[in-house]
């Protein structure tokens, strides 16, 4: 299972779903490793605008904001 990010400047609006479709986004394995990357974003000045999985799971920026602020995102070396 693959997981989607779709990214950002901050401040940038919910895109429709147009403008989804043409939008860039990193690939994942785990939704952990798609959450450090929004956590790594965030520290780089841009924002996670939403995950998506192949099984249909979807975070929206508040639930990404939520997660990654409760939960220490270390990427192991």
């Amino acid at each position: 299972m693959t997981f989607r990010v779709y990214s950002g400047p901050k401040g940038a609006p919910d895109p429709s779903p147009m403008e989804k479709q043409r939008m860039l986004y990193k690939e994942f394995m785990s939704m952990d490793e798609a959450l450090w990357w929004a956590s790594h974003l965030r520290q780089q000045g841009r924002v996670a605008l939403f995950i998506e999985g192949d099984d249909g799971s979807r975070l929206d920026r508040r639930a990404i904001g939520a997660a990654i602020s409760v939960t220490p995102f270390a990427r192991s070396a």
